[in-house]
């Protein structure tokens, strides 16, 4: 399968990579980076098989999580969001990870 048939949950892997460089490129500096976009950073990276265990879960995976291990990524995100008991990381943080996540599984076209 070449590189550009290769998907991230139901985006083009190249895409995905190109949406990842740009947001690490426009947090690159101290003052830029916040929580949110450290959030979206890890998510992506853990979509394009790079980040070592699920940001959210720390479910561990083989390869590049599979449609079904990001949507439920994006669930358990959702779940800690609107339980503050649940939360171990700041909301903001989780609030990227499921948004970089959401848009990665084609849940919105909206992307951090």
């Amino acid at each position: 399968m070449s590189t550009a048939e290769v998907r991230v949950g139901v985006r083009p892997f190249a895409e995905v990579e190109e949406v990842f460089r740009r947001l690490e490129a426009e947090a690159a500096g101290p003052d830029q980076q916040t929580q949110f976009s450290r959030g979206a950073l890890t998510g992506y990276l853990w979509a394009l098989g790079r980040g070592g265990p699920a940001p959210i879960t720390a479910q561990s995976v083989d390869e590049a999580p599979s449609l079904k291990d990001l949507t439920a990524e994006v669930d358990a995100a959702t779940v800690q969001m609107k339980d503050s008991t649940q939360r171990t990381v700041p909301r903001d943080y989780i609030h990227g990870v499921r948004d970089a996540l959401a848009w990665v599984c084609g849940h919105t076209d909206q992307r951090p």
